[in-house]
């Protein structure tokens, strides 16, 4: 005898699952969006608040040993991405990263507007948690980083690492394990601080944001666009890419099976 059971609703998730999802959605609570808003700017602020103020800690704590420095600052920003995925997950999605919002976009799981003003959320909250980094650590509020970032390796690896956070997250959720999202994520980025000769900024509200303190998480202006343009292609890449290996979800659910078709004789 041999037996079948099929989870309606579950594999294929539907369009309602993926809108709910950590990363791929705008957060299980379905709270109104200024309340998502205002989760995703804090949310953006706690993670370059983390990135910066952990490189700075690094250069004090380790300042012969860039390698230590580099493990401290990719140690901390792994931990606190995970808790603020884990905190804010319900609330808003926990995106915190203008290309995870717009690639919910273009696969329909956020509406225009509400992607509109999660970038902007990201981009301001970003800036704002630089800002209280370099406060945190007695420096001026506002300082241009001057360190240059610039070549066709820097921008390939950005590439990279946006791709690869993409296909974790989704790769995740599409699949079932919306819950192991947050440690997923954090693990990718944790890992590809190291494989890739960018330090994987895959974020472009971290990276204008990173503009703003001269410390060893900074990037200099004139570096910024590159880097996007980069990130953005890494995100079209990574839309095909979710389409190929995770089509899309069908919109109706697998019908229950009754015990006469789950058993065979």
């Amino acid at each position: 005898m041999t037996s079948e059971r099929t989870t309606p609703g579950r594999l294929p998730l539907d369009a309602d699952d993926l809108a709910l999802a950590p990363e791929t959605g705008t957060g299980s609570l379905r709270l109104d969006l200024a309340r998502r808003v205002s989760a995703e700017a804090l949310g953006t602020a706690f993670l370059v608040a983390a990135v910066i103020g952990s490189g700075i800690m690094a250069t004090q704590l380790s300042p012969d040993d860039v390698g230590l420095q580099l493990l401290e600052n990719a140690f901390a920003t792994m931990g606190a991405l995970i808790g603020l995925i884990l905190v804010f997950a319900t609330v808003s999605g926990a995106h915190f990263n203008p290309v995870v919002t717009v690639l919910d976009r273009l696969l329909g799981s956020i509406s225009t507007g509400d992607a509109v003003a999660y970038v902007c959320a990201q981009v301001l909250g970003g800036c704002a948690g630089a800002v209280l980094a370099n406060l945190m650590f007695e420096l001026p509020a506002i300082e241009l980083s001057t360190k240059d970032r610039s070549s066709p390796a820097l921008w390939l690896s950005e590439v990279v690492a946006t791709v690869g956070l993409l296909l974790v997250i989704h790769g995740c959720v599409r699949t079932g394990r919306a819950a192991v999202v947050p440690f997923a994520v954090g693990l990718w980025i944790g890992g590809a601080y190291w494989f890739t000769s960018s330090t994987s900024f895959a974020n472009p509200a971290v990276t204008v944001a990173r503009t703003l303190s001269d410390t060893f998480a900074g990037i200099a202006p004139a570096s910024v666009p590159p880097f996007i343009v980069a990130q953005v292609v890494g995100m079209f890449a990574g839309w095909g890419l979710v389409l190929w290996f995770f089509p899309e979800p069908t919109p109706d659910p697998l019908p229950d099976r009754t015990p006469t078709e789950e058993s065979s004789p």
